[in-house]
This record gives structure tokens, C-alpha cells and sequence, in this order.
């Protein structure tokens, strides 16, 4: 990462490097026991593939983590690569699945060409970026996507927008801020950085989960007056 990059951006990435084994080790894949995640994540797949399309961009999963969202993307057919913001996360990940490729990165700063990708996927990723910092995010989703491609966001949320900080996780000391927010903030940053809102759905919280869950598709329009 360079060394200029935002303070939580350095804080992210070292709060998961110290626990990306204990974290890989506990959700080797979090979508095995979650079907409306994988629906959606079907309705994503759906959406990328153009018809008729010759050559099929890739995909990238933000905030890859242990791997198991681009795996599956790869299983369905599409080019796809994860980003991450945690090299120990990158390793984990090309050690699971090397079959596939994966960058450490950050979403702030995309280091892509513009309308290169045919969708993004950002599964709680963007729980860890500060409020000031998400529309330039969401900026930076709409300049690398190709016209019509989607983007399909989860995250925690509520009847209301809130932060957590910890200190401590799976036993390691980390520094790591998480925020949870209410669909209709998410899908007005996606709106006023030009993407068009395609779904909302928000899950109860289960199990040991203390928030809902949300899930946004958006898409980059296809023309200017679209």
C-alpha cells in the first residue's frame, strides 16, 4: 500500500493482517449457509452478462477476503479477480483458490483504467469506510465500470446510520472501525456519483448477528441521458 494512504485505510489493513488466519479459518466461506446472499449474488451474475457481447469484461471483488465470492463469480463463468486491502488476505486467498488472480488494493484508490470492469462486488467492505470517503469511492466504481455493469453492495445497517470501533478480535489487538447505515444513505451516494439503482433488500439479523443486513444493485447507466 502506499504510504500516503488515508489512516484507516493503514489501520484496515493491519487489524486483518493480524487476524486473517483466525479470520479465514472461521468463514472459509460465508455464503455456504446464506441463501438469499447467493440469490443475489445470482441476480448479480445475471445482470453482468451482456447478450450478444463478444468479450465479457472482467469482474473484481472489493474487500476480497479469504477468496470465496470470486470463487464462486469463477464458477458461474465470469473473468473475474479479487482486491484486497490486506496482503495476508491476498496470500490466504491465492493459497485457497490459485487458480485466481488477486491484488492487494484499496477501493479508494482503483488502480484501473476507466470502463474496464463488467461489475464489482463489494460484500461487506465498505463497512470499514469513512463517510466523507465513500462518494469518491463510489465515483471511482462508476469511472472504471463499462456502461450498463452493475455493482452489488452488503452491508450492515439499521433504523439508523452508526459506528463501532474495536480494539480486539479473535484475540489480537487491532484498530479497526466498522459502520453500519440505512439502505436509502447507501443508495444516495450510489445515485449521486451516476449509478441508477436497480434492487434493495434487507435481511433480519441471524444468529450471532447484532445488525440487518442490506443489499444494493446499482448500475452504471448506459448512456449519458439514461
Amino acid at each position: 500500500m502506499r504510504a500516503d494512504s488515508p489512516d484507516f485505510i493503514q489501520s484496515t489493513q493491519a487489524s486483518y493482517d493480524a487476524i486473517a488466519e483466525d479470520y479465514t479459518a472461521g468463514f472459509p466461506d460465508s455464503l455456504a449457509g446464506r441463501p438469499l446472499e447467493r440469490a443475489l449474488l445470482t441476480a448479480f451474475v445475471d445482470l453482468v452478462r451482456a447478450p450478444g457481447a463478444p468479450v465479457q469484461p472482467p469482474v473484481a471483488d472489493i474487500g476480497s477476503g479469504p477468496g470465496y465470492v470470486a470463487a464462486r463469480l469463477h464458477e458461474s463463468g465470469l473473468p473475474v479477480f479479487g482486491v484486497d486491502v490486506s496482503p495476508r488476505m491476498v496470500a490466504l486467498a491465492r493459497r485457497a483458490h490459485p487458480g485466481l488472480r488477486f491484488h492487494v488494493g484499496s477501493m479508494t484508490a482503483l488502480d484501473l483504467p476507466d470502463e474496464t470492469l463488467g461489475g464489482i462486488v463489494a460484500l461487506y467492505s465498505i463497512i470499514h469506510v469513512p463517510d466523507d470517503h465513500l462518494p469518491s469511492v463510489f465515483a471511482g466504481f462508476h469511472r472504471v465500470l463499462v456502461p450498463g455493469a452493475p455493482v452489488l453492495l452488503g452491508f450492515q445497517s439499521g433504523t439508523e446510520d452508526g459506528r463501532a470501533h474495536l480494539t480486539e478480535r479473535f484475540g489480537q489487538e487491532i484498530s479497526l472501525d466498522y459502520h453500519w447505515r440505512t439502505p436509502e444513505t447507501v443508495a444516495a451516494l450510489l445515485t449521486n456519483a451516476g449509478l441508477e439503482l436497480h434492487s434493495r433488500v434487507l435481511r433480519e439479523a441471524e444468529g450471532e448477528e447484532q445488525h440487518p443486513r442490506a443489499f444494493l444493485l446499482a448500475r452504471k447507466p448506459t448512456s449519458a441521458g439514461a
